[in-house]
């Protein structure tokens, strides 16, 4: 049986063998395309990867197997579906060619009768096609967004239900901008087919797919080549650009005089004028306020800080789509890539991938079992072995119960620096006058900022834990805030 290959992970094992039907009838000119880039080469890409996603009581159900690909509007989630592709545009195209031209097109199957406007919007984050559904977009990885993770829109076009009637996107510039590199390492075009009109019984729309017997019918995305490759710009980086990273639990945001009260979170994160924030027992309408306190946390720090920040937030329990107690990932910089995992003992991780100064940078946070030592080495071997699967620079944080004389910290030192402890050893740690041991975040030193041994990029200029007492010696929460500033090198 041949060896089917993949890319960065996005080839599904079915669609790589569809690709490989395919691959006889296109090997010289994708063999010319990698060669020598000449002008006027067009390559028509007819594996497209595509899967339905439905909301509502299908939320958790993979649609590729159904043999049409349905947009439709409703108020009631159930009804409601899109269309998610992604196309090869990193195998047959070098790394920079210039893009003359970029087309998708769709082959209308019918629906009903309304004429329709159905947007393309590019997707962020790749999708595995026999596992993708509208909460999930691999087996493993919850979409950050629930219905996929959508950026902007690249076009807009009426759609009737007139069967055989061809539907195009120019997605020129997007394409470009993957080939590019612009957006990571992986270079596959991701799109999304979306009804973003009023609710409608009327708006369902059906698309032939993949599995359309008539290959001319399936979705295409085709694409000219330009005459010469373009060498994609590089950022330099700097002498060094500081990165200030805050970790911090909030205790559901109830403070040490046993009041509720998010704002004076916020006003303290702005105070202490970080780059990336890490929190934990962040809480999404629940008993503790009974608001969206993630929502909340980025509109407060937008507004205190008046700039834009991102976000993610993950579950702690691994229902990504439920309300509950998790952690909260906010950036300055946009979060190119999201990953949500499980771990042990009803825990979770939540990763983001960002650039900083040129270089690659990925967040982990994670909160350890509070009662057990075992439980805690257990998790900590999982948190390992699941972040070495995003690349360097990578940066850890999160309440981890343990001091650090624990085996869980121990198994964290085997691979991953210790930011406070290192600024200690090079006389830059602060901790909060008065307060024993050093460096204590709550009863100890229980939260941490790590990274990875092998982020040559990254170098500890300083780290402290924040003294939040107010005249009174109230705290915003009962532990303390611990900041770490990077220079990213």
């Amino acid at each position: 049986m041949p060896q089917v290959p993949t890319h960065q992970g996005e080839t599904t094992r079915r669609a790589a063998w569809r690709h490989i039907g395919r691959l006889s009838a296109a090997a010289l000119l994708l063999t010319a395309a990698v060669a020598a880039p000449v002008a006027a080469q067009t390559l028509t890409l007819s594996e497209s990867n595509a899967t339905v996603l439905r909301g509502g009581s299908y939320a958790n159900t993979n649609l590729s197997s159904d043999v049409l690909l349905v947009t439709r509007a409703s108020g009631d989630p159930t009804y409601v579906r899109r269309v998610v592709m992604k196309f090869d545009t990193q195998t047959g195209i070098p790394l920079g060619n210039s893009i003359a031209s970029a087309t998708l097109t769709v082959t209308v199957a019918g629906g009903n009768a309304e004429s329709r406007v159905v947007s393309a919007r590019r997707v962020t984050v790749s999708h595995e096609e026999t596992e993708a559904s509208w909460n999930r977009r691999n087996a493993s990885t919850a979409w950050s967004t629930p219905g996929g993770d959508l950026a902007e829109v690249l076009g807009n076009r009426t759609v009737t239900n007139v069967p055989g009637s061809r539907v195009t996107f120019d997605v020129t510039a997007l394409v470009q901008a993957v080939v590019n590199g612009d957006y990571g390492s992986s270079r596959y075009t991701r799109i999304a087919l979306v009804d973003e009109g009023g609710s409608s019984k009327d708006s369902y729309k059906e698309y032939y797919s993949d599995e359309a017997g008539d290959v001319s019918v399936r979705p295409t995305l085709t694409v000219t080549l330009g005459s010469t490759p373009v060498t994609p710009p590089t950022p330099a980086p700097t002498a060094g650009v500081s990165l200030r990273m805050l970790q911090w639990n909030l205790h559901h945001g109830v403070g040490t005089d046993g009041v509720y009260n998010i704002d004076r979170i916020a006003t303290w994160i702005a105070k202490m004028t970080p780059d990336i924030v890490m929190l934990n027992e962040v809480e999404k309408y629940t008993g503790w306020g009974n608001e969206d306190q993630p929502a909340r946390y980025k509109a407060l720090v937008e507004s205190k800080t008046g700039k834009k920040w991102y976000s993610l937030f993950a579950q702690e329990f691994g229902d990504w789509t439920s309300n509950g107690k998790g952690h909260l990932i906010l950036s300055r910089f946009p979060l190119e890539s999201t990953g949500l995992h499980e771990i042990s003992y009803s825990r979770v991780i939540g990763e983001a991938h960002v650039t900083v100064n040129g270089r690659s940078i990925s967040l982990l946070v994670t909160h350890l079992d509070p009662d057990s030592s075992t439980s805690r080495l257990t998790q900590a071997k999982e948190v390992i072995v699941w972040a070495a699967t995003f690349p360097e620079n990578r940066i850890l944080t999160g309440d981890m119960n343990a001091w650090p004389d624990q085996t869980s910290i121990a198994e964290f030192n085997k691979v991953y620096n210790d930011s406070f402890a290192v600024a200690t050893g090079n006389g830059t740690a602060t901790g909060v006058s008065g307060i024993s041991p050093f460096g204590a975040t709550k009863n100890g030193r229980i939260d941490y900022i790590l990274y990875s041994k092998g982020a040559s990029n990254l170098v500890v200029k300083a780290s402290k834990v924040y003294d939040t007492r107010d005249a009174n010696g109230v705290m915003p929460s009962d532990h303390r805030p611990v900041v770490t500033t990077f220079e990213v090198r």
